[in-house]
């Protein structure tokens, strides 16, 4: 009875707080549907009073939105996909192979982890400038090509594969490049859902360095273009919250996808290693 009662209460406890989670969510969605004066009004309702999809129109109308939205859909794709697979290799050797130094390099990593990224923001932009790549999508991709929580996890899914499996295959005359691609690789399903949902919201949520690195608008991420709507004296907010409630679709959808091996792959690279 007792352990029935916790349970319950834990229950709620869980649903109290994805309400308030998901409450600003549902707000801006519904916002998205109501005009300006709406907004601004004093007295707010929760609900559209006056219902319409005229925002919308208006977003994709008068909006570079598609050019800017397919801008961040290609760079959160490109990075995702060679962040997965640098990170794969990199977990694979530092976890299956033994030299000299592996678990300092490991450590070194880690260590990376406890930097914030606005320390590197200078040097990282004076090394652009000195290769010539502002305003280039080069400048955008390759910085973010490794990151030391994909590395970290890839390691500790590479640690459930047994050595057996891979000596087996060295015997059979396979080289290091086929064990990785043809028996590891295919192994990470899990923990490289996992990533690719971390990484993909990453990219396309990413601001600052967006920002700081595009100067031409027709290479501008969706993220930075949404400042568009920032006027100086006053704020479009019905053609925000339409923009943004569009934007927020591609991750919710690749979330929902992927949601059970996404949960599969965190766990297990939390118990493994």
């Amino acid at each position: 009875m007792k352990k029935k009662i916790n349970s319950t209460t834990l229950t709620v406890i869980l649903l109290i707080f994805s309400l308030v989670t998901i409450l600003p969510f549902i707000w801006m969605l519904s916002s998205s549907f109501k005009t300006n004066v709406e907004i601004n009004a004093i007295k707010q309702h929760f609900f559209p009073q006056d219902f319409t999809i005229q925002n919308y129109k208006d977003v994709l109308a008068r909006f570079n939105f598609l050019r800017y939205f397919m801008n961040s859909l290609i760079y959160a794709i490109l990075t995702t996909a060679i962040t997965i697979y640098t990170s794969s290799i990199a977990g694979f050797v530092l976890s299956k192979y033994q030299f000299k130094g592996r678990d300092l390099l490991f450590s070194f990593i880690l260590m990376t982890m406890m930097v914030p990224s606005v320390v590197t923001i200078i040097p990282r932009y004076s090394i652009m400038q000195f290769l010539g790549w502002i305003d280039t999508y080069k400048a955008l991709i390759i910085p973010n090509t490794f990151t030391a929580f994909g590395i970290f996890m890839m390691r500790q899914a590479c640690f459930s594969i047994p050595d057996e499996m891979l000596d087996a295959a060295r015997i059979d005359g396979a080289n290091e490049f086929y064990i990785f691609h043809r028996i590891i690789f295919p192994q990470l399903r899990n923990a490289v859902i996992s990533i690719a949902i971390f990484q993909f919201l990453w990219a396309w949520d990413d601001y600052l360095w967006p920002y700081l690195m595009i100067r031409s608008s027709d290479k501008q991420l969706l993220s930075v273009a949404l400042n568009l709507f920032n006027g100086r004296y006053s704020t479009d907010y019905a053609g925000l919250f339409s923009a943004t409630s569009i934007a927020i679709i591609p991750v919710v959808i690749f979330y929902v996808i992927f949601q059970k091996r996404f949960i599969d792959g965190v766990s297990s690279a939390s118990l493994k290693g």
